[in-house]
């Protein structure tokens, strides 16, 4: 597939910044960090290149989000254009957006919050032919591809991992954020999903959830008629995004500024709005551990049951009822 990628005039042409032309000016634009990020974090921030693979659900938001925090460089791929079902929660799914290209609209958003951003746009997602480049030159990589979409993040967690680019992932679960980060010196990501363990895709996007929610504090609240792995299909609130985009901000500025607690994985972290609950703890053995293998194969049960809701009595059990601490 051929890759395209696009660089903004506004990124290599625009006027200096002491130019009484140009209304930006980056320091006073991002004056209200200051307090919270010194003067010289601000301009390292401003030295930052973040890949952002995915510009939907998580991926736009993220964009807009990191870009509001002074960050200076981005890459951004994604195939798809903007559709009505995706108004409840994309950043970029307005009326005067459908059917545009998803990569358009957001590089236009962060252009419009810093014309100086050093910006490169993959057209056609991320994919073999291009995944080089796209993580060329890059500090820190944020997921935001679809929950489904297993290759894709095979792909991207790899060649992340081959570099040595820590890599961010926040997901909207239920009314919840749900995140975890990969790093060099942490747990590989191979290691603590355990893809060996599929037999299928959907196996895979079963592990995948299951080691991004250990606690699985949504599943008592969830419709189970509203998912469909076979399907790709499933719910997602845009509180739920929003509480993502301020989760992978705080984690990538910690990794860049090198301060702050960075708990990597097999660290495990969701916090549950709807519950007013925090769980974090860590699994040592990823999902090769027997908890998380039982928990694998009672779900796997569960999902082929037609009943919608997942009862409580079921849930607590294996998930446990400790606000903190579980593993």
């Amino acid at each position: 597939m051929q890759t395209t990628e696009r660089v903004s005039p506004l990124q290599t042409e625009h006027p200096s910044p002491t130019d009484s032309r140009d209304p930006f000016d980056y320091a006073a634009a991002f004056s209200r960090n200051l307090g919270l990020v010194q003067p010289d974090e601000q301009l390292r921030l401003k030295r930052t290149v973040v890949a952002i693979a995915g510009l939907g659900g998580v991926g736009g938001v993220h964009l807009t989000t990191l870009a509001r925090l002074g960050v200076g460089g981005f890459h951004i791929a994604d195939f798809d254009s903007f559709e009505i079902h995706n108004f409840n929660r994309q950043a970029g799914a307005t009326l005067d957006t459908l059917g545009r290209p998803k990569v358009d609209v957001m590089a236009d958003q962060l252009l419009q919050i810093n014309p100086h951003a050093k910006l490169r746009r993959f057209e056609t997602g991320i994919n073999r032919g291009n995944i080089e480049a796209f993580l060329d030159g890059v500090d820190v990589v944020v997921d935001g591809i679809d929950f489904f979409a297993v290759e894709a993040r095979e792909l991207l967690y790899d060649e992340a991992e081959r570099r040595g680019i820590p890599l961010v992932t926040a997901g909207p679960i239920g009314m919840s954020v749900a995140w975890l980060v990969f790093k060099p010196g942490s747990m590989p990501w191979r290691d603590y999903f355990a893809f060996d363990l599929a037999r299928s895709t959907t196996d895979k996007i079963l592990l995948f959830a299951l080691g991004l929610t250990p606690a699985a504090t949504h599943l008592s609240y969830l419709d189970r008629s509203s998912v469909d792995i076979d399907a790709h299909r499933g719910p997602s609130l845009s509180l739920a995004v929003q509480l993502c985009a301020g989760t992978a901000a705080a984690e990538v500025l910690k990794l860049v500024l090198k301060r702050g607690d960075v708990k990597a994985a097999p660290h495990y972290h969701q916090f549950d709005v709807y519950k007013g609950r925090l769980a974090t703890s860590q699994l040592r053995w990823g999902n090769r551990g027997w908890g998380q293998r039982l928990k694998a194969f009672l779900f796997k049960r569960l999902l082929a049951n037609k009943s919608p809701q997942i009862p409580t009595s079921f849930v607590d059990p294996i998930l446990g009822n400790n606000t903190v601490g579980q593993t």
